[in-house]
């Protein structure tokens, strides 16, 4: 008894199944093709015999619907048909239409098109429309040799035109590097080449090789060359008169395969006449074997053959390919399913409608989406399972949420852990939900991550407190600025560098080191496990320039300063980079003033005397006055040195001389700060003027910094803070 192999993708491609379903379907009408619908002499006999005539030119038409066919017309027939004021169906195939589209595209760039194909098919006659009219056709390398070397090219391939051929042509140009400025395009249909990679199979494994189709099909021509390379017994038969039994042995090994422009019922036909030979009477059993039967309601796998204008061609093992709509392909209406699958990718699907005749499956990937979702939600529900999500769309009370497939309804109190005000920033973000509520009856879906965002903040403080030491350096992201400093994401969890910290040197603005979204190396200062807290800084302990000027300065040294800022009760004045010391009110002049300004500028140079270094709190003092009594200035009688008629405030020991630059004064608080006001919590000597948690009232800080973490979130609707980056709030 015979073997028999038979071709899955033999038969009508979807481009000429679809033409030839457009026509059924407009039987009635008056109409006529633009040259046969398909190069299948049976078929265009029996759609003559119902009234459709085939016309070679649009002159012919006499006021009837004229069919355009698969392989697609040049732009002059569509303006012949305006002109005419013709009605017309065109049914292009959306692979011929894409060249169309990129031939056109490349001759407006001044790109001269190059098309790999027959010259005499009307495919190429129809791109070549498109292409202008100094477009070229190729078969072969050797037909691009007279090419202008300098000009500009894009290369395009007939959609059956052979793969293997095509790869070839490829190859020399590259090889060659000629033409040298071209853009190459595989236009090639997929199911074409998916068609002739099956064919070269399966010659290669029998002893006799059937091809099923017309000799005026190109890719029926090209199945039949494939073929004849691997079979010797290679025939190719138009119709069931065409087949001869007498040639089959039996212990043959038969193939099948049939050309794009073959009907399903010649298969058949072919089938029932071999069948009444002994030897082969399992033909037609076994071709069924080979093809899958489908239902509505069925879900099957399949393999994509092309992907064209938002529609998805799949081989299903069926009699006729299956195709997705565009609208059957996603929930979500802006997925490109180019984007999403490609020619060759496999395929799960859900079977809307069987068509039996010539036509393709509808079939649809979202229904198939939604059934798994509704499903995997159910699951999610009773186990407590964390899902993935995109926020859709806001509609009044919170959101809509894409969640496997279903769109699932979130409160706005349940996108975050705490009250959030602007809810536009979650659009577009994804997450992971909690599926809340599941009823199936009422269809009704509720779903939050207010818990899920607290248990992932919890672990995240968990793990970054783990592994923090006291020295240690940690990368981070700058995640919010604030007047007093920044704070920094560690990974979950904040930490702040205060300005203080930022550098060495002086810094009025923290926006003038950082930026929000700059990765920074941090040393941890200190942190606080309990109270949630962690304190940064930026400043190097090995570039540290205090523990240089012990080398450079001494006690007396006089030195040149320049003026870098003034405030009430004195100037700074800078010695070297990061280095800065106080002049003291007291010590700028010999005469009384009220303030630095009445003798500086910033920006002066000046000399100056140090009277002391504290390297312990970084703090130099240093005095113009006695630098001046120095450098020979002459002072009044009652500025003697020595002398009992200094004014008090200017005595050695007088008490009115303000801060730690008087002997026993109090009043400057520390780092030099005017009253203590403008330093905030724990950077200033007591703190006491500053409230807790480095913010004047606390509601600019996260719950970790700030004492009313432990409020209601729904208290700090006033300056909300949310990392919607790292997902937790």
């Amino acid at each position: 008894m015979n073997r028999i192999i038979t071709g899955r993708r033999a038969g009508f491609c979807a481009g000429v199944a679809r033409a030839v379903r457009t026509v059924m379907k407009n039987i009635d009408k008056p109409m006529a093709t633009l040259g046969p619908i398909a190069h299948n002499k049976g078929l265009v006999r029996e759609l003559a015999a119902r009234g459709v005539e085939v016309i070679s030119d649009v002159g012919e038409a006499r006021g009837r619907t004229v069919v355009i066919r698969s392989h697609g017309v040049p732009p002059e027939v569509y303006n012949a048909l305006c002109e005419q004021g013709l009605p017309f169906i065109d049914c292009t195939c959306p692979c011929v239409r894409r060249i169309h589209e990129i031939a056109r595209e490349n001759h407006e760039q001044g790109r001269r098109v190059i098309i790999a194909g027959d010259a005499s098919h009307p495919e190429v006659k129809g791109i070549k429309g498109f292409a202008g009219g100094d477009a070229v056709t190729a078969e072969s390398y050797g037909d691009l040799t007279g090419l202008e070397p300098g000009a500009q090219y894009a290369l395009v391939a007939q959609t059956t035109f052979n793969k293997e051929n095509f790869e070839y042509l490829v190859s020399e140009i590259r090889a060659n590097n000629f033409p040298r400025d071209i853009k190459i395009y595989d236009t090639v249909c997929s199911a074409t080449s998916a068609r002739q990679r099956e064919a070269e199979e399966i010659s290669q494994k029998v002893t006799v090789m059937l091809v099923i189709g017309d000799a005026g099909s190109s890719n029926t021509v090209k199945l039949l060359e494939i073929c004849k390379k691997n079979c010797a017994n290679t025939y190719l038969i138009e119709s069931i008169e065409d087949l001869q039994l007498n040639i089959f042995k039996n212990d043959d090994i038969i193939g099948i395969t049939a050309g794009a422009s073959t009907p399903a019922a010649i298969i058949k036909e072919a089938v029932r006449k071999m069948s009444e030979v002994e030897n082969v009477k399992d033909f037609e059993e076994m071709l069924d074997e080979s093809l899958v039967a489908l239902h509505t309601g069925d879900i099957v796998k399949g393999t994509v053959i092309s992907v064209a204008n938002g529609e998805v061609s799949v081989n299903l093992r069926y009699k006729s390919d299956g195709v997705i709509p565009r609208v059957e392909f996603s929930d979500e209406p802006n997925v490109d399913p180019a984007e999403v699958v490609k020619p060759g990718d496999e395929i799960e699907v859900y079977v809307v409608r069987v068509n039996d005749g010539e036509g393709n499956v509808l079939l649809s990937k979202k229904k198939l989406d939604q059934q798994r979702g509704r499903r995997e939600i159910e699951e999610a529900y009773r186990n407590k399972t964390p899902l993935p999500g995109k926020v859709m769309e806001i509609i009044k009370g919170g959101f809509l949420v894409a969640i496997s497939g279903q769109r699932v309804f979130v409160p706005s109190s349940q996108i975050s852990n705490r009250y959030v005000g602007d809810l536009t920033q979650f659009r577009n973000k994804e997450f992971m939900f909690e599926i809340l509520e599941y009823d199936p009856s009422k269809r009704r879906v509720v779903a939050g991550r207010k818990a899920l965002v607290a248990r992932e903040l919890e672990e995240r403080k968990e793990r970054v407190f783990s592994s923090l030491e006291v020295g240690r350096k940690l990368q981070g992201v700058v995640s919010r600025i604030v007047d007093f400093g920044a704070f920094v994401d560690l990974g979950g969890i904040d930490g702040l560098i205060h300005i203080s910290e930022l550098s060495w040197s002086h810094i009025k603005r923290v926006k003038d080191v950082l930026a929000l979204g700059d990765k920074v190396t941090v040393t941890v200062l200190d942190f606080d496990k309990e109270r949630g807290k962690i304190s940064l800084t930026l400043r190097d302990p090995d570039n540290n320039p205090w523990n240089r000027i012990v080398h450079k300065y001494k006690i007396g040294d006089i030195v040149e300063g320049k003026v870098v800022r003034m405030k009430s009760f004195g100037a700074f004045v800078e010695l070297d980079e990061g280095v800065d010391g106080l002049v003291h009110i007291s010590q700028i002049s010999r005469d009384h003033i009220a303030k630095p300004e009445n003798v500086l500028e910033i920006g002066q140079i000046i000399r100056v005397k140090i009277t002391d270094i504290d390297l312990e709190n970084n703090r130099v003092s240093l005095s113009k006055k006695e630098a001046d009594a120095e450098d020979g200035s002459e002072f009044p009688g009652e500025y003697a040195e020595g002398g009992s008629e200094f004014p008090g405030e200017y005595a050695e020991g007088g008490s009115e001389v303000p801060g730690e630059y008087a002997e026993g004064g109090s009043e400057v608080p520390g780092e030099y700060a005017e009253d203590g006001s403008e330093v905030p919590g724990e950077y200033a000597e007591d703190g006491s003027e500053v409230p807790d948690e480095y913010a004047e009232d606390g509601s600019e800080i996260p719950d970790e910094y700030a004492e009313a973490a432990d409020e209601p979130a729904q208290e700090l609707e006033e300056n909300p803070a949310c990392d919607i980056s790292s997902g937790v709030c």
